[in-house]
């Protein structure tokens, strides 16, 4: 039997109203089970009147009473009436013996020795935390706030499958966090229970470096590389994504598909991505070692590490030969990548090709592997009139919406082609979805690198960050283009040049191997 009650500051007696079901009826048991009830003396504290949890005690020599329930409460006059077995309020004086007054007369006698003959006898069970009573140091609260910033925001809400309240309680009693390298133990050791590889920690110098990174300037050899495809024909190592145009990678013939097998003799089969970007980095001027698969050959690089500035866009006016005024006039435009500048430049990109009365563009997203993801919205909103943008989901399905109403709108009206292929990632992706599936551009290439999962970066109080997924994402259409990518509307001559100076020779010259018919690049 379970009884809830609530006390007084005087705790030498209780107020207790009771309601049994036909079910409860209780029963006689033997003199040798009655307990006195101990209370603690108050200390000037009034419990309020919520319910405190009280659980009978039943001595081991007596037989099992089976369910008993009943419920008490505080305060004067508590009304009510609950069929004939309501028992009005009793005053139980805890001194050795038990006195009951204030029964209605119409009780009968024998139901009255039949309560005398119940002994509750009760101990408090009062409810108190779960949460460990030592105090807690700073290092304990530093791996806290690392806890909850995943709680908060993980995509995942099973975390993996695991209890992630319990993880924390066991991690805060069993992890030794003497110092600050053990801290970051304990949280890197609770981020892989996670078992997704975009979600990390970021040491102080780490996460200052991402945020230069997203800033517009790098120190290393320009590769953007990525986890391969998890199906039985993966290699081993990592793929290079894309290598920024210009870069030492660029000059040195990486491509787009390549696989990293080591950096500096250090393999790169088990080694994460953000391990190997760390590794790539390093002072301007030095050298740095790689192994890499393209196609059957195996080649050894050694690559100078040099400080470049990220310039996003690059642009230019192509002139189709044609007849009279109404020659074709097309903007050319390469986005190389999402960082804080990228959405600025193409809007100055935009404005100056309108400047020489372009009447078509061609917007080159190819070995684009992304970046930030507000800088994709805000370029889809440059070229859309209305529409929506992304759907932003989790575990329950979409929990945010980006679309736009056209204010942002810059060139919502003229032919739009966009070129893709396998290094085209992330935002590049949301971007050529967005413009694909509200029908306002054609794209041109081969399925892109299907990267569905978003990250926003957070600072710890340290200064030491968590690179989080938060969401992943569905283009207009509801297509999830995890490790599936966004398909293009029609190939591109595999020959068709990736740089602005070689663009339009493919569209002013027929005999070209990369030649393309200006009229099909804007039909769908």
């Amino acid at each position: 039997m379970e009884v809830l009650a609530t006390s007084t500051s005087s705790l030498s007696t209780l107020r207790l109203r009771f309601a049994l079901s036909d079910a409860a009826r209780p029963r006689a048991i033997p003199t040798a089970a009655i307990v006195p009830l101990k209370l603690a003396p108050s200390q000037s504290t009034l419990i309020e009147p919520s319910l405190v949890a009280f659980r009978l005690w039943k001595p081991r020599s007596v037989p099992d009473l089976g369910a008993r329930t009943a419920w008490a409460s505080l305060g004067k006059g508590a009304g009510g009436r609950h069929g004939r077995l309501f028992w009005r309020t009793q005053v139980w004086r805890l001194d050795g013996s038990l006195q009951l007054d204030g029964f209605k007369r119409r009780v009968s006698r024998a139901f009255r020795k039949l309560l005398v003959g119940v002994v509750l006898v009760m101990s408090f069970s009062l409810a108190v935390s779960n949460t460990p009573s030592w105090a807690l140091s700073e290092e304990n609260l530093l791996f806290l706030e690392a806890w909850r910033t995943l709680d908060r925001a993980y995509v995942d809400k099973n975390f993996n499958g695991q209890s992630w309240f319990r993880y924390r309680e066991n991690a805060l009693r069993n992890e030794t966090m003497n110092t600050r390298e053990e801290t970051y133990t304990a949280i890197r050791k609770m981020i892989a229970t996670l078992d997704d590889p975009f979600t990390r920690f970021l040491e102080p110098e780490k996460f200052r470096s991402l945020r230069s990174g997203t800033q517009g300037a790098l120190t290393g050899v320009g590769l953007s590389i990525g986890y391969p495809a998890r199906n039985d024909n993966s290699p081993s190592g990592l793929v290079v994504i894309s290598a920024a145009p210009g870069g030492p990678a660029n000059r040195a013939g990486i491509l787009s598909g390549d696989v990293l097998l080591a950096i500096n003799n250090s393999s790169t089969e088990t080694m994460g991505i953000y391990d190997a970007a760390e590794k790539l980095q390093g002072p301007e001027g030095s050298t740095v070692e790689l192994t890499l698969r393209s196609g059957n050959e195996i080649k050894h690089l050694a690559l100078t590490r040099e400080k470049y500035s990220l310039n996003p866009v690059k642009s230019r006016l192509c002139e189709v030969p044609g007849t009279g005024k109404d020659s074709p006039r097309i903007g050319y435009i390469k986005l190389t990548s999402f960082n804080q500048n990228a959405s600025g430049a193409v809007k100055e990109a935009i404005e100056t090709l309108r400047s020489n009365d372009v009447n078509a563009f061609i917007l080159d997203l190819r070995d684009n592997s992304g970046g930030l993801f507000p800088e994709g919205v805000e370029i889809a909103k440059l070229w859309l009139d209305k529409g929506v943008i992304v759907y932003i989901c989790d575990s329950r399905g979409v929990r945010d919406i980006y679309d736009t109403d056209g204010g942002s709108a810059m060139a919502a009206s003229e032919p739009l082609a966009v070129l893709v292929n396998k290094g085209t990632a992330s935002a590049s992706e949301i971007l050529a979805g967005a413009l694909k599936d509200n029908k306002r551009a054609v794209l041109f290439g081969e399925p892109t690198f299907g990267k569905g999962k978003i990250q926003s970066v957070f600072q710890l109080s340290d200064g030491s960050g968590l690179a989080v997924t938060v969401a992943r994402y569905e283009t207009p259409g509801h297509n999830d283009i995890d490790k599936v990518g966004v398909i293009p509307d029609h190939p591109l001559p595999k020959s068709f040049p990736k740089d602005e100076e070689g663009f339009c020779g493919c569209l002013q010259d027929p005999s070209s191997t990369c030649y393309v018919n200006r009229n099909q690049l804007f039909i769908r």
